[in-house]
């Protein structure tokens, strides 16, 4: 038998498979038709695909009579839970006379109870379904059920599938119970979502997480039906509906059934691909390389194409974050380009992105595609909202890196100078003159893009707009037709003085009072650390309850309080105190220092169960002028105090 589960040729074939591969016959007497999924269901542990560890763990207990009293099996839809605690109940009620009359994982003969069990109609394996019996009085039938030994059966074994529908006070119904059983009862729980499950339950169980089946072990398993049924499938098909499967045995059977049905005997992946709406691979990684090369244009038009023989645009933008994540992983780790679930089309081209693109543009795409999917299945415009994710995809591509900017910027160059645009698409003025707008409008952006050397950027860039020719022969008529003559050097521009002077966060914090936005106030004063403080640029450190994006909005703030562009930096090196902080030094330092003055500690002493609330300082007019210094810290005025707790 091979990793599939299913007989290899020559060998004999395991109870419950196929029993002519040559023929395709309907699997109930009556002719009705059984659906893949329930035809081909495992009836042995060997059957199992992917779930080795189990397997062995199981065979194990068996074999030493370690046998818990209860098993928690979990994993996604398809992958097996009810069909495995099915196996598992036959194998602990496995009986052949003569033969074997003891637990096992070797179920080579169909014994007393097996057909009873494997067809859910057994009286002493009990299965119940938690989404529809959810109350205490179901668990309480399963508690005084559980007291009387099984009728026929080794076990009396209760399978309870989607076990976390039951309600808080079944769990706790059943705790006891599962905790000490009876020696004859032995439970079997099957669940997709284990956080629901009380931890009180889990404790008590044994746990296994069924795995996801490999691709390669799903392309194998849906060969081998495809070779019993007698239908012809191309092996680019059968890698198509093993990623659609996403693991799942149960959706891959249903996606294969389907396609037999479609396909009317023989099953091609361009069928295949029209059925369940994809895109052809190859045209995927074509609109990646568009993409990954600015070239909007095309990579609009290749969607649209796409869109029009029957791809959903959410599934292209899918596929396109599925490729480059195989390109990510083939720059990281160059063997996962020999998976067998890769086509020779993504070997090859996944290889050559691999070696000219870099972790961080790919990590880039993956992120945009990743939000793009789910805008896309939200939007009442499919088709519209997967343009305009392209779009930024592409502008991403030529976009500087953050590190490279912040030095640019610290070198005192200007950043915005010589971005362009992606290629495919039309200069920042639109439709400008063939013969030389886009120059001119180049000419103007450069001119006013940056200062003098080291005094970094003068204003704030401004599309600029092409000259059209109306303009251009405005121009030339105001001006000498010789092309030697000089032009006239541009004036210099004088900066206006700052409309606000801030030198540390004491000012930033009087500025957000004048501007009366209490919150940013607020953050100033309690969830920044001031590391480093300049002119354009402050490093702050942010506390721990700071929110994620405090700095960007700092920035903000300021650029639109004062009318100038502050670089708000989240640094690593330790900060001062925040200024809440260091007020709050400062008044327990006067607190203090007051309850050492001989004064104050006498009135204590005569007053017992006086204590000093608040310490006020009295400043003279020569001392406010030390005060007003942005350096010193805002201690409050007046005079220490000290009352009695009645008071």
């Amino acid at each position: 038998m091979d990793e599939t589960g299913f007989p290899e040729e020559g060998a004999s074939e395991a109870p419950g498979l196929i029993s002519d591969s040559s023929v395709v016959q309907p699997a109930t007497q009556d002719g009705a038709y059984r659906v893949l999924a329930r035809k081909y269901r495992p009836k042995t542990f060997e059957d199992l695909v992917g779930q080795e560890p189990m397997v062995q763990t199981l065979e194990n207990a068996f074999d030493t009579g370690r046998i818990a009293q209860a098993w928690m099996l979990t994993g996604v839809r398809g992958v097996g839970k009810t069909t495995t605690a099915r196996i598992l109940a036959r194998g602990l009620n496995y009986e052949v006379p003569g033969v074997a009359d003891r637990p096992t994982v070797k179920l080579d003969q169909e014994g007393t109870h097996c057909k009873a069990i494997m067809e859910g109609r057994h009286v002493d394996v009990i299965e119940m379904d938690a989404a529809s019996h959810t109350g205490i009085n179901d668990i309480r039938e399963i508690i005084d059920a559980s007291r009387y030994r099984p009728a026929t059966a080794r076990y009396k074994v209760y399978i309870i599938d989607e076990v976390h529908m039951l309600s808080n006070a079944a769990f706790n119904g059943l705790l006891k119970t599962l905790e000490e059983p009876p020696e004859h009862v032995k439970f079997i729980f099957a669940t997709t979502e284990i956080r629901k499950v009380p931890i009180t339950v889990l404790s008590r169980c044994q746990r296994f997480d069924l795995r996801r089946i490999d691709q390669s072990k799903l392309i194998g398993l849906l060969k081998r039906i495809s070779d019993a049924e007698g239908i012809q499938i191309s092996d680019e098909a059968l890698m198509l509906i093993a990623r659609a499967g996403e693991g799942s045995a149960r959706d891959s059977l249903s996606l294969l059934d389907q396609a037999m049905a479609h396909g009317g005997g023989a099953i091609e992946a361009g069928d295949l691909r029209q059925m369940l709406g994809l895109a052809d691979r190859a045209r995927v990684i074509d609109l990646f390389g568009h993409l990954m090369s600015g070239d909007i244009e095309k990579a609009l038009a290749e969607l649209q194409a796409q869109y029009d023989v029957g791809a959903d645009p959410a599934i292209v933008l899918t596929d396109l974050a599925d490729f480059t994540h195989l390109v990510t992983r083939m720059k990281v780790a160059p063997k996962a380009a020999d998976e067998a679930s890769v086509t020779e089309a993504e070997r090859a081209r996944g290889r050559e992105f691999a070696e000219k693109i870099s972790v961080r543009l790919l990590s880039r795409a993956w992120q945009i595609l990743l939000k793009g999917v789910q805008e896309v299945q939200a939007a009442s415009k499919p088709l519209a909202a997967a343009d305009m994710v392209l779009v930024r995809l592409a502008y991403a591509v030529d976009l500087p890196d953050p590190g490279d900017l912040m030095a640019q910027i610290k070198n005192g160059q200007n950043p915005l100078a010589g971005a362009a645009a992606p290629r495919g698409t039309a200069p920042s003025g639109g439709s400008g003159d063939p013969g030389g707008g886009g120059g001119t409008a180049m000419a103007v952006a450069a001119s006013h893009g940056s200062g003098p050397a080291g005094s970094g950027p003068t204003m704030q860039a401004r599309p600029v707009q092409a000259l059209g020719r109306p303009q251009l022969a405005a121009i030339e008529g105001g001006m000498p037709k010789s092309d030697t003559q000089p032009m006239a050097a541009p004036e210099p521009q004088v900066q206006a003085e700052p409309a606000y002077s801030l030198k540390n966060l004491h000012d930033c914090v009087a500025l957000a009072s004048e501007k009366r936005d209490i919150p940013m106030k607020v953050a100033i004063q309690r969830q920044m650390r001031l590391v480093k403080f300049e002119p354009g640029k402050i490093e702050i450190q942010p506390t721990e309850d700071a929110p994620a994006d405090i700095a960007g909005e700092f920035g903000r703030k300021l650029l639109e309080w004062t009318g100038q562009r502050w670089f708000v930096v989240v640094s690593r090196n330790q900060g001062r105190p925040t200024i809440h902080e260091e007020q709050e030094a400062n008044q327990q330092q006067l607190l203090s220092d007051a309850k050492s003055h001989p004064t104050v500690a006498a009135l204590l002493s005569a007053f017992p169960g006086a204590k000093v609330v608040d310490v006020k300082v009295q400043v003279s007019e020569e001392d406010e002028a030390a005060l007003a210094d942005p350096m010193v810290s805002d201690p409050l005025l007046g005079e220490a105090l000290g009352d009695d707790e009645d008071d």
